[in-house]
């Protein structure tokens, strides 16, 4: 099933019922729910993406969605790491894939939903109000924490992964409706490779990199 009629399908019967009316009040009225529809399919679209190769010794850290990046550094982190990591904050347009991919491969060790507010996911407050989602990726040699936002359109994350779940890296974990944002807190010791206003891609883009014996 693809991803508009599994994760889309109520706004398509919405559509489909508004379509059905208007032919009876105005018959090129119709066009209205058709062009949302078309829109329907570009959001939910779900490309296929390839991530790089592994490397011994090397673990990378790909961005777990399409966006742009605003911000990147070193943070105190109180969830997963309780003290210095480093973060990248992307945001993601109504216009970008929302799909969203682990940035390492391993296992899921906890997930969670924090309620809040519903503010523009690109203001600096955003991350700490709003409604969020919380998922933790461990492997032998790292770990990692995705952190789902919403934002004004995008009121509801979903994810598709729960705690015990082994991923591939880059492997789908939910999706963001409607534009949001997206955080991911790494190791202290790893190396950033992307810039603020650098473009990302989910599963593909490496936004971090980190040595281990």
């Amino acid at each position: 099933m693809s991803l508009l009629f599994s994760e889309g399908r109520t706004y398509v019967l919405i559509l489909a019922v508004l379509a059905f009316l208007l032919w009876f009040v105005q018959p090129f009225l119709i066009l209205v729910p058709i062009t949302l529809f078309l829109f329907l399919l570009f959001f939910f679209r779900d490309p296929q993406r390839t991530p790089p190769e592994p490397r011994p010794g090397l673990e990378y850290f790909v961005s777990p969605a399409d966006g742009k990046v605003t911000a990147v550094g070193p943070v105190d982190e109180s969830y997963l790491f309780q003290g210095p990591s480093m973060m990248v904050t992307i945001f993601l347009s109504p216009l970008d894939v929302h799909v969203n991919r682990t940035p390492i491969g391993g296992t899921v060790t906890q997930t969670e939903h924090k309620p809040g507010l519903f503010r523009a996911a690109y203001i600096a407050e955003a991350p700490s109000v709003n409604e969020r989602n919380y998922i933790v990726v461990e492997n032998v040699h790292a770990r990692c924490l995705v952190v789902q936002i919403v934002g004004v359109l995008a009121r509801r994350v979903v994810c598709w992964v729960k705690a015990g779940q082994a991923l591939q890296a880059g492997e789908r974990i939910g999706l963001m409706k409607f534009g949001s944002c997206m955080q991911v807190f790494m190791p202290p010791d790893t190396k950033i490779k992307v810039a603020t206003g650098d473009r990302v891609r989910a599963g593909e883009t490496i936004i971090g990199e980190m040595s281990y014996d």
